[in-house]
């Protein structure tokens, strides 16, 4: 093999590792909000644990609180018996506050993508990865983190932007490009909302 085959393969290989990488960033599902998610679908494919973000999914960045909609949902979701846990990259004050009136588990300052958190939150909950969906607004954090550890990853479009902190602000950025560029190399599976 010459000097060309060699480029021509590590050429191939690259895009091919870009791909996949890529891919990571792919939900295995999009929806509007978390309203729209079949929760009994979910249960029936195995699924016993939802990893959840709090921020821009479950309420707006600047909620303090559940809202009526959100509790009967979480109720609905205790009734049918899964466990959840909320996994946010905010601060213990924020994430507490929210969490505690709702007697739900939480980890805070999660570093999301990284594994640790949701690792955490699978032991909280007992569960096996096969057995958990991750939901969240952002492909960065939520998506990736959950797709490296093989959950079953939802994104959801996020409640209300203009509340976003500065870094948040980057990564949508970040994510518009990535979109972008998955779209046009048809890797997307899914459609906007």
């Amino acid at each position: 093999m010459g000097i060309y085959g060699i480029v021509c393969r590590i050429y191939v290989g690259a895009k091919e590792l870009e791909r996949r990488l890529l891919k990571k960033l792919i939900p295995q599902k999009n929806v509007r909000s978390i309203y729209e998610i079949d929760v009994q679908a979910l249960w029936s494919a195995g699924i016993r644990g939802i990893i959840t973000d709090l921020d821009n999914t479950l309420v707006g960045a600047k909620h303090p609180r559940a809202t009526p909609e959100l509790i009967d949902w979480l109720k609905r979701l205790q009734a049918i018996g899964f466990k959840v846990v909320i996994v946010s990259n905010n601060n213990r004050l924020r994430v507490s506050s929210f969490s505690e009136p709702l007697s739900i588990p939480y980890i805070f300052r999660a570093r999301k993508p990284g594994n640790m958190a949701f690792r955490r939150a699978m032991h909280i909950m007992s569960l096996a990865p096969e057995q958990t969906v991750v939901i969240g607004d952002q492909m960065l954090t939520d998506v990736l983190g959950g797709n490296r550890l093989g959950l079953y990853t939802i994104l959801v479009t996020p409640i209300h932007l203009a509340d976003e902190g500065f870094f948040t602000k980057i990564n949508r950025r970040i994510e518009k490009v990535a979109l972008s560029w998955m779209k046009r190399r048809g890797l997307m599976e899914w459609e906007d909302s």
